[in-house]
């Protein structure tokens, strides 16, 4: 067990360290630790608990890793999960940010931060290619195969172009795909 706790720590640490741009962007890496380094979780369990996770509110690196902590290794997995990703990152944004206030008129710091941003927008594209898998699976071939696909465009709709607030959308899918998607 204390070997679990440790991988855990260690996994989920090191995949936060290495993430740039916020929970979103950090998922692959915690895909890969998870799926394919230390095998906790398959990648459809992983793609199931992004899309759970995502239906709920708050940050969804905190939400995936404690849930793939509690799985692995009980309440004390989750409770090392959730130091594993917080703690560390809390701690570089404090020196990071002291830093990052004494030099942010620097150009080398603007182009850090500017040299970072295309490789943020290819992790967050990264995943979603790879969720995309999980979020359109062919129901069959009756005439609500379509519907997952409805759904997104829908919902993408809604809340690009109308301004509909997303909670409303999540919502209104998850009634529809318990009616319809079963």
């Amino acid at each position: 067990m204390l070997k679990t706790l440790l991988e855990l720590a260690i996994g989920f640490g090191r995949a936060t360290l290495l993430g740039f741009g916020g929970g979103p962007s950090i998922v692959p890496l915690y895909q890969h630790e998870a799926v394919e380094v230390f095998k906790w979780v398959s990648n459809e369990e992983f793609g199931q608990a992004l899309a759970f996770g995502n239906a709920l509110p708050g940050p969804i690196a905190t939400k995936l890793t404690m849930y793939i902590g509690y799985k692995v290794a009980g309440w004390a997995g989750a409770a090392v999960a959730l130091v594993a990703v917080t703690l560390p990152v809390g701690l570089a944004m404090i020196f990071l940010f002291t830093l990052l206030d004494k030099f942010k008129d620097s150009p080398f710091v603007k182009g850090m931060v500017a040299g970072i941003r295309p490789v943020v927008f290819v992790m967050l594209a990264m995943l979603a290619m790879d969720f995309a898998k999980y979020a359109f699976l062919p129901r069959g071939t009756g005439p609500l195969n379509w519907l997952p696909f409805g759904i997104a465009a829908v919902f993408f709709i809604l809340v690009q172009y109308l301004h509909f607030n997303p909670v409303w959308g999540v919502l209104a899918s998850l009634i529809i795909g318990g009616i319809f998607l079963r």
